[in-house]
């Protein structure tokens, strides 16, 4: 994955920034692809950016560094990681046992008003056009779905780990698959948990997510492939 040219953080400055809100605005720019991997992070530039001195920058890009999102290189300082093929497909696995976890645990605890969320995400994505856009619209599903478990911890490190696979499956997974499949999956998910199939919905859950492990893992044997015939 070669680093490509990326925008600085989107938005406005935001001035006496803390640390956990310089943080959360650049995870934010990194998970949607905004900073490509191997984007160099100046620090000067970033408070500048943000409105604040260098230490409160300095400390967010360590505590992205604690959670992958960047890595300290000699030389360069701090610059957006890049991950493998494998690492990606193991943060599926990671995935797989956070997001059934969750949503066996919010089932129970959904309403009407987190069903009807869910129905009006799903609907507006039936409708976006642009492949890019559609990760935005899946994890906003996703979140919906697993919000009533009530457990901060946990959703936390769901949104961290979805953040880190869905910079490299976004869009080549949606351009692979389209979104007829996975919307109608999705639909079925809903029907599930408006139903209170727990089992059901839990095991839809995991087929679903092992078809983007599978999907990824196929995209990238053919870009290699396309890659080798032409050089």
């Amino acid at each position: 994955m070669e680093p490509e040219a990326a925008a600085k953080p989107r938005g406005p400055a935001v001035h006496g920034s803390t640390p956990d809100a310089v943080r959360e605005a650049l995870r934010r720019a990194i998970s949607a692809g905004e900073l490509a991997p191997g984007f160099q992070l100046r620090q000067d530039e970033l408070a500048e950016r943000f409105g604040t001195s260098r230490i409160p920058v300095r400390e967010a890009l360590r505590q992205l560094e604690a959670e992958g999102f960047v890595t300290f290189q000699p030389n360069r300082g701090a610059i957006v990681s890049d991950l493998s093929i494998d690492e990606v497909v193991e943060l599926l696995e990671i995935r797989i046992a956070l997001e059934c976890h969750a949503l066996r645990l919010a089932i129970p605890a959904m309403g009407e008003i987190d069903l009807d969320e869910a129905t009006k995400i799903l609907r507006s994505y039936d409708e976006e056009p642009e492949p890019e856009k559609w990760g935005a619209f899946n994890w906003r599903f996703h979140k919906t779905l697993y919000a009533p478990c009530n457990r901060p911890r946990l959703l936390a490190m769901i949104e961290a780990n979805y953040g880190h696979v869905g910079r490299f499956t976004r869009t080549l997974v949606s351009r692979a698959t389209g979104k007829e499949h996975p919307q109608r999956e999705h639909y079925r998910l809903l029907e599930l948990c408006r139903d209170g199939e727990v089992k059901k919905a839990v095991r839809l859950l995991r087929e679903h997510i092992v078809q983007t492990q599978k999907t990824l893992m196929s995209a990238q044997r053919h870009a290699l492939r396309d890659a080798d015939a032409e050089s």
